[in-house]
């Protein structure tokens, strides 16, 4: 096991500690290994507590919660005979719901870093009193049931970025295709035409080769079609893929015209 040298500063709270380990001890966040996580949290419990330093609640609430996690990992699985009675998931994995407020505190913590950034950059620039903009006020337009925001689809392009760094190139050939914003829009809008209105297409059946080019490409093309209000992204949950649908179509079948 990798041992950590953990170094007293301040975090936002548990799930920033945890994060910060996660990256220092290069883990896998969708694959926790529970007991080393919770030895090196309790590592740094320890330390806040050898100093005198005044611990908040919720720290030790989530140690009180990786314990349990770890603990149930540990239990021997219960073979029981359901034959008869239906599906059964049996493999529902403790660390599921850690992992998903992980995920969520990460989404916030980037877009909130992106902000600080923006904010640093605006202080550059010596503004001016503020102009009276109710006239040019536009109407806000509610999202629809599970649409997503730009944010969310940025967000969904910076992991498969990430993803393929990661992965690094599969073989080492020559790629010279090239790719307009116009040519994918064209692609986009001929994969949605060849499904149903009401089954869309998922949003990483939009790559072929998974360049940087193509990457970039399709973002800005896919920002264009929902910014023109052709394409519609939606996602149930945080945990389901991303669908895209015709919108216009979609309003046109919701009002009875297909």
């Amino acid at each position: 096991m990798k041992e950590l040298n953990v170094k007293l500063e301040k975090f936002e709270g548990p799930l920033d500690l945890l994060l910060h380990l996660i990256k220092t001890l290069e883990i896998d966040i969708y694959d926790i290994p529970i007991a080393e996580i919770t030895e090196q949290y309790m590592v740094y419990i320890r330390s806040m507590q050898e100093l005198d330093l005044e611990l908040a609640g919720e720290y030790i609430v989530m140690a009180a919660t990786l314990m349990s996690i770890k603990s149930r990992t540990l239990l021997p699985k219960l073979e029981v005979d359901l034959s008869g009675i239906g599906e059964y998931d049996d493999e529902i994995d403790p660390r599921d719901q850690l992992v998903a407020q992980l995920l969520e505190y990460r989404k916030y913590k980037y877009a909130a870093s992106l902000l600080k950034d923006k904010e640093f950059e605006r202080g550059k620039y010596y503004t001016k009193e503020a102009t009276n903009l109710s006239d040019y006020r536009e109407e806000v337009i509610p999202l629809e049931p599970n649409e997503i925001t730009t944010i969310d689809l940025f967000l969904a392009f910076s992991d498969i970025v990430n993803r393929q760094q990661e992965l690094g190139p599969d073989t080492a050939s020559i790629l010279t295709e090239e790719y307009t914003i116009e040519d994918k829009i064209q692609e986009i809008l001929s994969q949605l035409f060849k499904v149903r209105v009401s089954e869309g297409i998922h949003f990483e059946s939009l790559f072929n080769m998974f360049t940087r080019n193509e990457i970039v490409t399709t973002f800005l093309a896919l920002l264009e079609l929902v910014k023109s209000g052709e394409v519609i992204a939606k996602q149930s949950n945080k945990e389901e893929p991303i669908v895209l649908y015709r919108k216009k179509e979609m309003e046109e079948v919701s009002h009875g015209s297909i």
